[in-house]
């Protein structure tokens, strides 16, 4: 009996949790309320299973209990009960698995004129990538894949001169506009996910998936990897911020196309010390150019602009000056210290002495003389 009473606690104190202080979903800002109605269903017919399946187990452990003189019917077949059984159950996986079926149908099935946008997944940064005025974005490939060139776009493709590039991980869309996204990994297994659109699909490498969605309400909506994707995964977020036709034009002149990205003017060229030049790479590679800007803008971590020779304010109340022995104790254990204002998410990355130094100098390289 003390089983029937402890069964009978968990079911009502979980119905009573529910009412009392539901779990609610972020508000909705896509058109992918299906998405939201089909988790309803799912909660709705698994909690009427939990609250009967168990009701049923108390029932029969009070109805059936040891009772002296009394000894259990044997009976090894019942066949109308089994039919039952099969017939409820069935209905139960046809009314779960129906409606997921259905929605994930239309998710991938996005309507004619979309406008299409890639994102790339790489650890642990976002880029993304917009078709310029021929409508079409460029053939890519892991062969053409540089520091100069992080979408491995093929050059000898004409169509991908004029894509648009985002080299950073915020991303722009036009409010009541179908989009169609493209996702691509570099690396490993990434997932884009959007919580306020109900929007998010797997990011396998070596292969392109999508859905769509149409942004239904102007904001600034945060994005995330949904895939463990190494130390560096909870650092891998990223924004979309949805605006008016106008706004998301404006912005989107602002970033240079995949032509412009391989003739960089004399300031942004390639470093000439070996020394900066594959710390820059090592940048790319290791993701720390998806929180650490070179142009001052404000990300997950600090800028390195003008970083080096700066006096840092501390989470524990002291200052230190960024030197080279500040930014290499800083790169070999990130949470020994923090600076102040900026979350301790940096993740510990196995370098060598001589890629430490190569990272130090390319950061030294972003101060102003």
């Amino acid at each position: 009996m003390v089983i029937a009473l402890v069964l009978l606690v968990i079911v009502v104190a979980s119905v009573l949790f529910h009412l009392m202080a539901p779990w609610w979903t972020t508000p909705l800002a896509s058109n992918w309320k299906a998405m939201d109605d089909t988790l309803t269903i799912t909660i709705v017919i698994t909690g009427v299973f939990f609250v009967v399946i168990n009701l049923f187990v108390v029932y029969a452990l009070w109805r059936f209990r040891h009772r002296a003189g009394q000894r259990a019917a044997y009976e090894p077949v019942n066949h109308k009960l089994e039919r039952w059984l099969i017939g409820i159950t069935t209905v139960g996986i046809v009314a779960l698995l129906a409606p997921g079926l259905k929605v994930y149908a239309d998710y991938v099935q996005p309507p004619e004129g979309a406008m299409e946008v890639e994102v790339l997944g790489q650890q642990w940064q976002w880029r993304f990538r917009f078709p310029g005025e021929g409508g079409k974005l460029g053939g890519s490939d892991t062969r053409f894949f540089a520091p100069n060139n992080p979408f491995g776009i093929d050059p000898a493709d004409a169509a991908g001169r004029d894509d648009i590039l985002i080299d950073n991980n915020e991303l722009h869309l036009p409010l009541n506009k179908p989009v169609k996204v493209l996702l691509r990994s570099h690396d490993v297994l990434h997932d884009f996910f959007v919580p306020n659109f109900r929007a998010r699909q797997n990011i396998v490498p070596g292969q392109i998936s999508y859905f769509w969605f149409t942004p239904t309400v102007p904001g600034r909506y945060e994005a995330m990897c949904a895939q463990l994707c190494g130390v560096g995964h909870p650092a891998m977020r990223g924004f979309v911020v949805v605006e008016s036709q106008d706004a998301f034009d404006a912005w989107l002149a602002k970033h240079p196309s995949f032509a412009k990205t391989q003739s960089p003017p004399a300031a942004t060229a390639e470093p000439t010390d070996p020394l900066v030049a594959r710390g820059r790479t090592l940048a790319q590679e290791k993701g720390c150019a998806a929180c650490h800007s070179v142009d001052g803008s404000t990300g997950v971590g600090p800028t390195w602009k003008n970083l080096y020779g700066k006096t840092e304010i501390l989470d524990d109340g002291t200052s230190a000056k960024v030197d080279e022995a500040f930014l290499r104790d800083f790169i070999k254990n990130p949470t020994a210290r923090s600076i102040k204002g900026f979350p301790p998410v940096m993740p510990q990355i196995p370098l060598t002495d001589d890629e430490v130094n190569a990272l130090v100098a390319h950061i030294k390289s972003q101060a102003q003389p």
